[in-house]
């Protein structure tokens, strides 16, 4: 069986709280802003259908007000990563010390994904990655785990695939693959052992 990981949530925390913490102490107005100015559903145009830069300017151009958060947004996004999922990453390390090949899907956007290389070098170990907005697809289009198995010759009966997001756990299932929908290391450790997996 081979591992294909999803990484945001699933091998690296992201959470832009302690990054506007610095400017919106209540935590009531934390979340409005959140979701009103920085919601899902924009971060994910950025991991897959434009520039980052692109969708920061009309973000900025939608909330002039909040002109100087966005800006430390972009500045200073790696502060919205606080660090690896420990217990998956421990996996991550074991399957590869045994020779395990791993490889991952991830709905990223480009420019973020360099910097986020540049911080946490394990993720640049993969025997192959596909990132979204390198391809224009997101998950859980199904043609983005179709590119995976095409790109590395994969098939996709062979493929365990993890992800924190049901619907993109589902949608690998429809193409073929065996799934997990991460919820915690220790779960995914058992699962991982009941394929036959050296953790």
């Amino acid at each position: 069986m081979i591992p294909v990981f999803d990484i945001g949530g699933v091998l690296i925390r992201w959470d832009p709280r302690p990054l506007f913490r610095e400017w919106i102490s209540d935590p009531a107005d934390l979340e409005r802003f959140i979701d009103t100015v920085c919601p899902g559903d924009w971060d994910l145009e950025q991991e897959g259908l434009r520039p980052f830069s692109q969708g920061l300017a009309a973000r900025m151009a939608r909330f002039p007000e909040h002109a100087d958060l966005l800006r430390a947004f972009d500045d200073r996004w790696i502060e919205t990563v606080p660090g690896p999922i420990e217990g998956t990453a421990a996996l991550l390390d074991e399957l590869r010390t045994a020779g395990v090949p791993t490889y991952a899907i991830t709905n990223f956007s480009r420019e973020k994904f360099a910097v986020l290389l540049e911080h946490v070098p394990f993720l640049s170990g993969f025997d192959g990655i596909i990132v979204s907005a390198h391809e224009h697809l997101l998950k859980p289009d199904p043609r983005i785990y179709a590119l995976l198995c095409e790109r590395y010759d994969l098939n996709p009966a062979d493929c365990f695939f993890i992800d924190d997001t049901r619907a993109n756990v589902e949608a690998a299932q429809a193409f073929g693959m065996q799934g997990h929908h991460f919820t915690d290391p220790c779960a995914l450790r058992l699962e991982m052992r009941a394929y036959g997996l050296p953790v």
